[in-house]
């Protein structure tokens, strides 16, 4: 009975009726494509760095300042911060063996550097990986020349569009086994290492955060970053320790047979020049290799102290890299993990805190928008309320008659609010037609995206964005809190009527 008599009513006083559904449906179109659009770029960003670069999860030491891949979430302050290493690497590594819901992980030391090749000179991010799981833990890594890295090897590989820009700017093609040079700053000087190139890849994301990458050996990233290779698998014998007795003295090591007696040699031949300013030759030994081989001759157990000569499999650590098979919850899986993880003095954290400020951003973005909705809403549901509080009005004779007849408050509130509900839930109707029709628009005019800030925000040079039922239900809903929210004043107008008032107007 209420439903129809608020269907008569709704026709009775189209005009007003006709006003507010024009009102929620702007609203609501524009909630539905703006979040549609936003829905689009979160899920091929996820996709994209997920493939490319981050995994689903990642492990770091616990700091105060949350880290992405590359330094801290803090846009001011993150050049005061480094890159802690993971401690009780090897446990961490035990930890992950036990949940089923991980599919494969890898480990990684980053480090910001310079980066030289001719006369081409610029920043970069370099990833230092396990080459032995780095490269089947993602996909989007797709190999154009040369080879990828190889566990134990000493090189690195840059994207195609670093390749391309070196061409362009130097006007020299880049071959493998061409030297690359790196720099970076620390506490002690600078530290510059020089590897060849090993290959060119290309990522299947887009944008130019992710162009800057160079993949590097592990070995060549730890020197850059400072870090001292560890292990705890080794324990040194009785051989070794023997050399820390006081019976050494340092004169054994530098003095005596140690090293071979230099001998004149013509300086056009090559050599190095004594203090006298003869020139003089060490028999082909550096004195640092002559140290070494007395350090290690009749102990080769002591070699395993450096990491067993691989140094991608052991040694310090900054992320643990998490790919999670399909369908499992990274929620729940973070959840767990963190709870295993507090004793190392570790968090794991999802793909969006690894990616950083871009991932980040599109949040922020999404919730200006939404914010800016809200104030249009706000307006609009204060016109809304104008609008009613005028047909309430108008119909005080039928409302001061129907409680004459007995109506209580209960139903002048339900005939009210009944009214404006069917009013939303057509208004949404219309808006997220109207936004769906855009959005077909907008997907068949391909539109291309040159930006590359943008196009890596929404995960694809090309604009285009998908139908998210979660957005449906969702607008839906907007719309249908709008027309009630809108009521709720005029409702409580209307059940204050008395009979006798309405029967005098």
């Amino acid at each position: 009975m209420i439903f129809l008599l608020a269907v008569r009513d709704i026709v009775r006083n189209r005009k007003n009726s006709i006003i507010i559904t024009l009102l929620i449906s702007v609203i609501t179109a524009l909630f539905f494509t703006g979040n549609s659009l936003f829905t689009r770029s979160n899920s091929g960003l996820r996709q994209s760095y997920v493939d490319n670069l981050t995994g689903d999860i990642i492990i770091e030491k616990k700091t105060d300042v949350s880290m992405n891949l590359f330094g801290a979430n803090a846009p001011v302050i993150e050049d005061f911060f480094s890159i802690p290493v993971i401690g009780s690497y090897l446990n961490i590594m035990e930890i992950l063996k036990g949940f089923p819901e991980i599919q494969a992980y890898t480990s990684q030391v980053s480090v910001q550097s310079y980066f030289e090749v001719f006369n081409f000179r610029s920043g970069a991010l370099l990833c230092g990986v396990d080459a032995a799981t780095y490269f089947d833990l993602f996909p989007g890594i797709q190999l154009v020349s040369g080879d990828f890295l190889k566990a134990g090897e000493y090189g690195a590989m840059i994207t195609r569009e670093r390749a391309a820009e070196i061409e362009r700017v130097s006007g020299q093609k880049l071959e493998i086994g061409t030297p690359l040079m790196f720099t970076s700053a620390g506490d002690i000087g600078f530290r510059i290492r020089e590897v060849p190139l090993a290959g060119i890849f290309s990522y299947t994301a887009k944008g130019r955060f992710i162009n800057d990458v160079i993949i590097i050996d592990v070995q060549t990233a730890r020197a850059l970053a400072e870090i001292q290779v560890a292990t705890s698998d080794v324990e040194a014998g009785a051989e070794q320790l023997s050399l820390l007795d006081n019976a050494l003295n340092i004169d054994d090591i530098f003095g005596g047979e140690l090293f071979m007696e230099a001998s004149p040699v013509n300086p056009s031949e090559g050599g190095a020049y004594s203090e006298g300013g003869e020139h003089t030759e060490l028999g082909g030994v550096s004195p640092l290799e002559s140290a070494l081989d007395y350090f290690f001759e009749n102990n080769e157990n002591l070699s395993d102290l450096s990491g067993a000569g691989d140094f991608s499999s052991g040694g310090d650590w900054n992320f643990i890299i998490i790919r999670l098979k399909k369908g499992a919850d990274s929620g729940r899986v973070i959840k767990r993990l963190n709870v295993e993880l507090q004793k190392f003095d570790a968090i794991a954290l999802n793909w969006r805190f690894a990616a950083g400020g871009s991932a980040i951003l599109i949040l922020l973005l999404q919730a200006l928008f939404n914010a800016g909705i809200a104030l249009v809403g706000f307006a609009g549901v204060i016109a809304i309320i104008n609008i009613m509080l005028i047909a309430v009005f108008r119909r005080t004779r039928e409302i001061g008659t129907l409680r004459a007849i007995g109506a209580g408050d209960f139903y002048i509130r339900a005939l009210i609010l009944c009214e404006n509900g069917i009013i939303g839930i057509f208004a949404g109707l219309i808006g997220v037609i109207a936004g769906i029709v855009v959005l077909r628009i907008v997907n068949g005019m391909n539109i291309n995206i040159n930006n590359e800030l943008i196009a890596g925000l929404l995960g694809g040079d090309v604009l285009a964005v998908d139908f998210s039922p979660f957005t449906v239900l969702l607008s839906f809903l907007t719309a249908f809190v709008l027309s009630i929210i809108a009521s709720i004043y005029p409702v409580e107008t209307a059940v204050k009527i008395q009979p006798i008032v309405a029967i005098r107007n």
